[in-house]
């Protein structure tokens, strides 16, 4: 009997495509790292994300992109670019129901297979600095609880990463070598929980 191959989409920003560490200590590969020592055969990730994408941006180049059929997990982070831009938190709301609906579709209709991730805070990073780190928080706060409602509402998995990323302020080795994004030690947490989720889904 021929093994099932999964396949996995991740859905996102910078953090999905692990800017300022190499492509194996990002947590979509990590995680597939995670879950073939468990016995589990995966495909590489497809990685739909670029530097600087907001919700807009990433809803804009799904539906200009053709996509092979379904995927069995789908993973979505999206959010930090909204903030930095100043962006509305309506605007995102809107944006990210959509993403999450495309995101479900895209894991054959399944939405236990939809993992959404929670926006890091990059107010714990050098880059935050001069700016005003209490409205950063804040606003990361109230983008995270619209996406952490919606993906409850669509009954999706969900997981909080955004506390660890705060550690980050006294902890550097969090941090990529860039001092704004995460480091592969960071991703790690992340793939752990990610990989366990994928493997009680495999079970």
């Amino acid at each position: 009997m021929t093994k099932h191959i999964h396949s996995i989409l991740c859905l996102g920003d910078s953090y999905t495509v692990g800017e300022s560490v190499a492509l194996h200590e990002s947590f979509p590969y990590q995680t597939l790292q995670l879950l073939r020592k468990k016995g589990l055969h995966f495909h590489a990730p497809e990685i739909v994300a670029k530097t600087g994408w907001t919700t807009f941006e990433l809803a804009d180049h799904i539906l200009h992109t053709l996509f092979s059929g379904q995927y069995d997990f789908v993973t979505l982070l999206i959010g930090v670019n909204n903030q930095y831009r100043s962006f509305g938190a309506d605007d995102y709301k809107n944006d990210f129901e959509f993403l999450l609906r495309k995101a479900i579709h895209f894991a054959g209709d399944n939405p236990q297979h939809v993992i959404v991730l929670s926006i890091p805070d990059w107010s714990a990073t050098q880059h935050a600095k001069e700016k005003e780190k209490k409205k950063i928080s804040l606003e990361i706060d109230t983008f995270n609880s619209i996406n952490k409602s919606i993906s409850a509402q669509y009954k999706v998995q969900y997981i909080n990463i955004t506390e660890s990323t705060r550690e980050a302020i006294k902890d550097k080795s969090l941090m990529a070598p860039d001092s704004l994004h995460p480091s592969g030690k960071e991703y790690a947490k992340w793939a752990n929980h990610l990989a366990d989720i994928i493997q009680k889904l495999t079970g």
